[in-house]
């Protein structure tokens, strides 16, 4: 097909799982190469590949968006025993997700998609929320123990000069669990400067918060690290910009948060973000209209939908029944990776090809073709549901 974009340079490409792998396959072979001439380094982090490959290609995967500088990720599953059984797994792999995110020391910004009809639940939010999250730590990079009976749990720190510090952790009386999790000021100051560059490029200003009255040292570094960041290298710019910043406690955050009228950063750590995001999703419409992009700080970045690989459609789906399942996330972030390849090449009929895919999108639905999951959010009612293919037909006649 010679009338096709044509690409300079590859993108990382990385499948997934489930009901997100057979849509993958479908944007792709319906809105994507009968525009485009495609360049793609593909892996596969399908969970059987994962575990085929001892996680290798996962960390593959990752050094490659380093290599390249943009890539674009299916949803994946993250394995627990239950997955273990059902794929005859050789062992648990870890979080692919955290993986990457540990690898390119990037944060997450995820932010919905707005579209004209789709109403949010909340209904003081008038303009879109956008979540920071920091991808490094915390209970994705944890070591955990099953503690069979009585006995000490410590915390050591070994220096390299050979002196040692030691905390008791518990003194148990009985079997348990324990956890232990870290964090890097290398990659919180490099989370706090993202944040504040991405809220000025959009305007916005900056919430962070955390739970320094509890965690007086872990999330206690978070605060004093982010203020440090602020008061040091952004202060000025941000006063400039007309651009504000404020830390409160998590639990006043998501109170605040529900009250407001939307239009800001809110700024998490990594469980934070990942919980938030998805309840800011979802009040906003569907966990399928929100965009995600890990940036990190070589510049690298990682477009992915924000949802899950659908498990339950993907059973509907593999007895042959054709479910509505949205795929406006997987469309966004193909078109996120495009845009970002097209900025870095100097190439701008790839640029417009991807807005074009996501005006094409968003009108489908605002004129009353959606999958079940918006339909359900509309009045009034369309009058009929689309499935995911013929969703997908009806973008495919705007483009």
């Amino acid at each position: 097909m010679p009338d096709r974009i044509p690409m300079k340079n590859a993108i990382v490409e990385i499948d997934g799982d489930e009901m997100t792998r057979v849509l993958w396959s479908l944007v792709k072979e319906k809105l994507l190469l009968p525009y485009i001439d495609l360049k793609t380094e593909y892996f596969d982090l399908s969970l059987g590949n994962r575990d085929k490959t001892d996680d290798a290609v996962t960390q593959e995967s990752a050094h490659a968006i380093a290599r390249l500088g943009v890539g674009v990720k299916c949803a994946t599953i993250t394995s627990n025993m239950d997955r273990k059984k059902e794929y005859g797994l050789k062992t648990l792999t870890p979080s692919p997700n955290a993986t990457i995110r540990a690898t390119l020391d990037g944060t997450v910004f995820r932010k919905t998609i707005s579209v004209q009809g789709i109403q949010s639940t909340v209904s003081t939010w008038k303009k879109p929320i956008v979540i920071g999250r920091h991808a490094y730590g915390d209970i994705y990079k944890n070591t955990e123990m099953l503690v069979p009976g009585p006995g000490k749990v410590e915390l050591v720190y070994t220096a390299e000069d050979g002196g040692e510090k030691r905390l008791l952790v518990v003194d148990m009386k009985g079997s348990g669990i324990v956890q232990g999790i870290h964090n890097l000021d290398a990659s919180i100051k490099n989370f706090a400067r993202a944040c504040f560059l991405y809220a000025l490029d959009e305007k916005i200003p900056v919430w962070f918060a955390a739970k320094d009255t509890i965690s007086k040292t872990y999330d206690g570094r978070f605060k004093d690290i982010f203020n440090q960041i602020y008061e040091t290298e952004f202060k000025e710019k941000c006063k400039e910009a007309g651009i504000s910043y404020f830390y409160t406690l998590i639990d006043d955050a998501v109170a605040r948060v529900v009250k407001s009228e939307g239009g800001f950063l809110w700024a998490c750590k990594n469980y934070d973000g990942d919980v938030m995001s998805d309840m800011i999703a979802s009040a906003s419409g569907s966990l399928a209209m929100m965009t995600s992009v890990l940036v990190s700080p070589s510049g690298a970045v990682e477009y992915e939908a924000a949802h899950g690989t659908v498990q339950q459609h993907y059973y509907r789906w593999r007895k042959g029944e054709k479910t509505s399942t949205n795929p406006t996330a997987l469309i966004f972030a193909w078109t996120g990776a495009l845009a970002k390849r097209a900025l870095l090449d100097g190439t701008p009929e790839l640029n417009a090809f991807a807005k074009k895919l996501e005006n094409a999108t968003i009108k489908a639905i605002e004129e009353g073709e959606m999958t079940g999951d918006l339909a359900r959010l509309v009045s009034p009612a369309p009058s009929k549901i689309l499935d995911s293919w013929e969703f997908v037909d009806a973008i495919t006649k705007r483009l």
